[in-house]
């Protein structure tokens, strides 16, 4: 490797997964509050456990797994908890649970990374897309029921920012026309909605333990939960190549000069160690998740509650700093949910600010050296979707959010006192500034 190839690896300007790794620039500004790739804590307990996983004999889907699994069930309270590589692959295991196929159609927010509408495209099924509430930025329970039709199959919803959906209505829809509602909870570890946690109302949640999420397993990691015993079944076979155990009991086997009624009749290797089988028509991968990554995640559980706590106080102590801001909209949380600030989504309303949006983040970023991204591009706006013939301007609500009103302020649990007084001070400033 060449130095200038070394030097880019380490600045983080540009690096091999783009804007999955790294926010950093290298363009000479000065940041008093960059947007920070760590979204949890880490100390000497994630130390301990990745060193204690390394000397075990199994390192991928052994005990560290399996605690894993059980302390993150009872986290979320759900029946099952079953680990997986990340949260892409786990929404396409419980896309395949739902035996979405080709034509089918999944109702789906365009305010999410590309991932949920992924995971649809995959097994040959259409996205539809429904429109955000303007407030919570999340999916208009109203805007999905005037799309379904005979072919929706589905209801895709996602958490955004930390904040659940308005799932009693969600749920009512899906009990209505017998459809599947996945919950995307990547931003959503330990919200609540009505005092239910998020990835336990849905038939699947599904968590991310990405770099940025509130929970992380060594960058990568997903967790898909749920109350269905025969879903359970359908998850441990397709995150695992199909892998199922024989069952001579139900048959009578013959193996060489070998018969036999039953298995405890059989020696251990006999007929062999595993079987494979298809899960309603459809095939696995390998969706595993090692051990190093289940040990840190059992740690990070235990540290759950403090993370969420921080973040949460941070949150609030941005939304006093915000308020009476004219043109400045901070995050909504609604009496009945506990938002959980994965992200902290700042508005800018151009008529009453007398700017744009761009006008004020430019000015917040070279000026006031805070450093705001944007999530999320409507899914149907990228080159690939644009080719399957999407209405471009289909969702206006997500149309005016992205391109117009919405940017992400820094947020993670280890924000200072100083840098959130130093957010405010610049978001006031910047207001100020483009206003005049």
């Amino acid at each position: 490797m060449s130095k200038e190839v070394d030097k880019k690896h380490i600045t983080g300007g540009e690096t091999d997964g783009g804007i999955t790794s790294s926010y950093a620039t290298n363009d000479g500004v000065k940041l008093k509050v960059p947007y920070s790739f760590m979204g949890s804590i880490y100390g000497e307990e994630e130390e301990q456990a990745v060193l204690a996983a390394m000397k075990q004999d199994t390192l991928t889907m052994g005990p560290k797994t399996a605690e894993f699994q059980d302390k993150f069930a009872k986290l979320c309270d759900v029946k099952h908890a079953l680990a997986v590589s990340n949260c892409t692959t786990g929404m396409h295991v419980a896309t395949q649970l739902f035996d979405i196929k080709k034509g089918d159609e999944v109702i789906v927010t365009p305010n999410t990374f590309i991932a949920t509408s992924l995971v649809i495209l995959k097994e040959g099924g259409i996205p539809v897309y429904a429109d955000i509430d303007p407030r919570t930025y999340n999916i208009d329970p109203a805007s999905v029921a005037k799309l379904i039709t005979p072919k929706t199959k589905a209801i895709y919803v996602v958490h955004y920012g930390g904040l659940m959906v308005d799932m009693d209505p969600i749920m009512e829809i899906a009990r209505k026309h017998n459809l599947y509602v996945l919950e995307d909870c990547a931003h959503a570890h330990t919200a609540e909605y009505k005092g239910r946690k998020a990835g336990s109302i849905g038939d699947v949640g599904v968590f991310s333990f990405h770099s940025l999420k509130n929970m992380t397993t060594c960058g990568e990691g997903g967790m898909i939960t749920t109350n269905n015993d025969e879903f359970a079944k359908g998850i441990e076979m397709l995150r695992c190549m199909n892998l199922t155990h024989w069952k001579p009991e139900d048959h009578r086997w013959q193996f060489g000069n070998i018969a036999c009624e039953k298995k405890s009749d059989l020696d251990y290797w006999l007929p062999s160690h595993f079987d494979v089988d298809d899960w309603n028509g459809h095939w696995g991968n390998n969706y595993r998740m090692n051990e190093i990554q289940a040990a840190v995640g059992c740690c990070q559980v235990d540290k759950a509650k403090m993370l969420t706590d921080k973040r949460r106080e941070i949150g609030h102590k941005i939304t006093a700093g915000l308020q009476d801001i004219t043109g400045i909209t901070p995050v909504f949380e609604p009496e009945e949910c506990k938002h959980v600030f994965h992200l902290y989504t700042l508005c800018v309303e151009e008529e009453e600010l007398g700017a744009s949006r761009d006008e004020f983040m430019r000015v917040l970023y070279k000026e006031e050296g805070i450093q705001g991204i944007l999530h999320y591009q409507p899914t149907y706006h990228f080159t690939g979707l644009k080719k399957m013939g999407y209405d471009q301007n289909q969702c206006p609500n997500a149309n005016a959010f992205f391109y117009k009103r919405e940017l992400n302020l820094p947020m993670h649990p280890k924000l200072t006192d100083d840098a959130i007084k130093t957010m405010v001070a610049g978001i006031r400033r910047a207001a100020e500034k483009v206003r005049r």
